[in-house]
């Protein structure tokens, strides 16, 4: 069963999302403006939570001659550090056009043992060419996601920090036999910084 907004908050207040914005924001006080500016949504919504993407670290993948990027022994130097850029409009990060990068979401979370969340992309950034891979938190996981993005379009491509970029939705279902943490998954307490693939 999918939890709505009641459950959502409830589980907030025992640790499933920090920092936990009880309402869906869609204007905020940037530090550059004197006033609030319309924001890409975050918080809560009838059926999921909008996260938000951290400002610490966006990396998109460079192509390294003579390299090929292999998931069982990946190479970091295939990310590339993006800097963090900023204006009236917000801070943000560019991700080129027909690339693919990583950053990782601003809030933590604390996943109970019946519960697995899955975050998707926000139409907002969809209609923009931007492709939010589909990104799973099992039962008992915790720690700071690291997001996948595909710019698709022929375009570069603004991704916001500190906004909305996800919005994960919470599926209920019985209690497994063994959850994330009893079996020592390799991504139990993420930090709040990108994660790079691990066998």
């Amino acid at each position: 069963m999918i939890k709505n907004d009641a459950w959502i908050k409830t589980a907030a207040g025992q640790g499933l999302i920090a920092p936990f914005e009880p309402s869906l924001i869609r204007r905020a006080q940037l530090s550059s403006q004197p006033h609030e500016t319309p924001v890409i949504s975050y918080g809560l919504s009838s059926y999921g939570y909008d996260i938000r993407l951290s400002p610490n670290e966006f990396r998109i993948f460079r192509h390294v001659p003579g390299t090929v990027i292999d998931p069982k022994n990946f190479n970091p130097e295939n990310l590339e550090p993006t800097k963090l850029k900023q204006d009236e409009n917000g801070s943000y990060f560019i991700l080129p056009a027909h690339s693919y990068g990583l950053g990782v979401a601003l809030e933590r979370l604390q996943m109970p043992d019946n519960i697995t969340t899955v975050c998707i992309g926000k139409s907002t950034y969809a209609r923009c060419g931007i492709i939010a891979n589909l990104t799973p938190a099992e039962a008992g996981w915790r720690g700071y996601l690291t997001l996948e993005f595909s710019n698709s379009s022929s375009a570069d491509c603004r991704i916001y920090a500190n906004e909305g970029v996800v919005q994960l939705l919470f599926l209920e279902g019985e209690p497994c036999q063994v959850s994330y943490e009893a079996r020592r998954g390799k991504y139990q307490d993420q930090p709040e910084a990108v994660t790079i693939a691990r066998v």
